[in-house]
């Protein structure tokens, strides 16, 4: 019984560790000896999993925490380095950050100790932990290179001895705010009892680490103050105050403002302009300046962070410090994000190239591009389910088939704007798009997927009813579509996105198929949609490193001379607003058929500000480090 015990184990852990493959993969991918490859038929090659240790984790940079006689002990496992830390105090700012000290530790085989008492005491003491008998630290890991890994925060409680107290992790942010209605989401260290104080109201979350607290029947166009508290056993209760407010009721058109960028992913030069993965230099700048003018919501479209990994860790630790960036700012105003290509997580295969053979991570359900981004933001859940039904599914009858749309495509109203968020990467398989952008012909990788540019059919057909009853909304004078890719690239990616310089040829493959629709087709479908729903101002796009507003116009010349296809007619005018300038590396503005349509072009690291005043719509664009007036 023993022996079949261990045995009846063994498949178990098997079976956990073996994940199915899904039926959009099962003419390429196989098992071979308990072993996931990659079979090419039309080379007779078989490719290997590429198996990839981890550089960073999120649990080893949260690392583990202990109190000591005199202040902290980190375990931050296998980390070599410096921790810099200092303290934090939530009275004394609006935005509150740490203030490092002046010493730091050495980070020896993941572990360190700071003092509190005697270091961070007396004189140094500008938080009051030794009035209150606690208080909070914000660490900093830099690697044995000089870059910035984590942005960290625990909170700790006693004069000395000390032991660490119930911490937000993830400090409360509002999200997804409507007139009656918001969302407040953080994280804490310990399972918690959590409580959200609004004026007279009280909202209780259940015991957990991951808080989502939806508060409703609330006024609209009214600011609230809410205080969360979040307690644990043996631990002292930790509290934070802030605000937020209330958007107007649909079609009140009160003058405001909302702000616009995409591609934060980590520049060049050092700093916090790489905090592992994303240019946090940039970002905090452009949320500071966006809260000065007051924008009532930020919209951010796609690579956020370098991302592209083959673990879940890594890709976490990313959006974790993507997150800090903004988390000052987004205690007040709602941050609305979906994904570019650089959110892409994969399963990739050794073919003795750099890159190898990506294909998006499986399984879908928990470990695709798009669970792991709904995991770590709060956004409406409106939109479709999946590409399950459309006529290139494998298995039309059973769902499950293809990653969900949840939370990476959805629209939201203010007042009388409509945002409608769109995932241009959906699916994405990485060097599927190389391949094409090198090879410019027919074809398909041993292994197909979704393709970089491509919105999908059941995505579209979810649009176009969306467009037609937001276009019959009487209380909406303006829509607004956004992806991350450009529909006409000015520069730096003319060989793919919506274009791949006039080629249709390219279009995802599903179960080894090609769709009907070419990825210019496709952009045609999509164009037409936006151009028959006349309240449909402008699209707002990044990818491209650039600010550039380009207006499409009945002249504009969208096809290559050779375009044997139908065209799609332009009948007005529409807007492509590409900003993808909030803080990775330039792209010079490149020739393409509709370049003369473009106004204006600046590689400025910049944000877009959009003035509402009723039915008035005017556009700003400022850089965020010199606060210049780009136009």
């Amino acid at each position: 019984m023993k022996k079949y015990g261990l045995l009846v184990a063994l498949l178990m852990e098997s079976a956990i560790a073996v994940p199915e493959i899904p039926a959009v993969f099962t003419n390429s991918i196989k098992y071979q000896d308990g072993k996931m490859v990659m079979i090419d038929k039309t080379k007779g090659k078989t490719y290997p999993i590429r198996k990839e240790a981890p550089l960073y984790t999120l649990e080893a940079a949260e690392g583990k925490i202990t109190g000591t006689d005199t202040g902290l002990a980190f375990d931050f496992g296998y980390f070599e380095g410096t921790l810099y830390y200092g303290l934090i105090n939530y009275n004394d700012g609006n935005h509150p950050m740490p203030v490092f000290f002046k010493k730091s530790v050495p980070i020896e085989n993941g572990k360190t100790k700071i003092t509190i008492k005697g270091g961070l005491s007396g004189k140094y003491d500008m938080s009051g932990w030794e009035k209150a008998g606690k208080g909070t630290l914000g660490y900093r890991l830099v690697n044995t290179k000089g870059n910035i890994i984590y942005d960290g925060r625990v909170s700790f409680q006693g004069l000395g001895p000390f032991k660490t107290n119930v911490s937000f992790i993830e400090e409360p942010t509002v999200n997804y705010v409507t007139n009656d209605s918001a969302v407040i989401a953080f994280r804490t260290n310990f399972p918690s009892i959590a409580v959200v104080k609004l004026g007279d109201k009280t909202f209780n979350s259940s015991t957990s680490k991951n808080h989502e607290v939806k508060l409703t029947n609330l006024a609209s166009d009214t600011i609230f103050y809410y205080t969360v508290t979040v307690s644990a056993p043996g631990q002292l209760s930790n509290s934070q105050s802030y605000s937020f407010s209330t958007a107007p009721k649909p079609g009140t058109r009160k003058p405001f403002v909302f702000a616009y960028a995409s591609d934060s992913r980590a520049g060049q030069g050092g700093g916090e302009r790489d905090i592992y993965g994303t240019n946090a230099y940039v970002m905090k700048k452009i949320m500071a300046v966006a809260k000065a003018k007051g924008a009532v919501f930020f919209q951010f479209t796609g690579d956020m962070i370098n991302g592209r990994f083959n673990n879940v860790s890594e890709t976490k630790l990313q959006y974790q410090n993507w997150k800090r960036a903004i988390e000052p700012f987004n205690h007040y105003m709602p941050v609305y994000s979906t994904m570019g290509n650089h959110e892409g997580l994969f399963h990739t295969f050794n073919d003795g190239s750099r890159i190898g053979i990506n294909v998006a991570r499986f399984p879908f359900a928990t470990e695709s591009a798009e669970a792991i981004f709904a995991s770590q933001f709060v956004l409406p859940e409106n939109g479709p389910v999946s590409e399950d039904g459309a006529e290139y599914d494998p298995n039309p009858q059973t769902p499950g088939d293809f990653p969900s749309y949840k939370e990476n495509v959805y629209y939201y109203v203010y007042d009388n704007v409509a945002m409608v968020v769109l995932n241009s990467n959906y699916l994405f398989s990485q060097s599927f798009k190389y391949w094409f952008a090198k090879k410019h012909k027919k074809g398909t990788l041993a292994s197909g997927g979704g393709l970089h540019g491509y919105l999908m059919d059941k995505q579209l057909e979810w649009l176009d009813k969306t467009l037609d009853k937001l276009e019959a909304d009487p209380n909406i004078d303006f829509i607004f579509a956004t992806q991350h890719t450009p529909i006409f690239p000015n520069g730096g990616h003319k060989v793919d996105d919506m274009w791949y310089d006039g080629n249709n040829s390219p279009r995802p493959y599903i179960a080894g198929k090609p769709v009907r629709h070419g990825v210019i087709e496709q952009r045609d479908r999509y164009l037409e949609m936006l151009l028959k729903h006349e309240k449909v101002v402008a699209v707002l796009t990044g990818d491209e490193h650039n600010y550039a507003r380009m207006e499409l116009t009945p002249e504009t010349q969208i096809h290559l001379a050779n375009w044997d296809n139908p065209k799609v007619e332009v009948t007005r005018s529409l807007w492509q607003i590409n900003n993808g300038a909030a803080g990775a590396p330039y792209y010079a503005q490149e020739t393409l058929p509709w370049s003369n349509q473009v106004k204006l072009f600046s590689t400025q690291n910049a944000v877009v500000f959009f003035h509402v005043d009723g039915q008035k719509l005017r556009i700003e664009v400022v850089n965020p480090e010199t606060l210049e007036r780009i136009e």
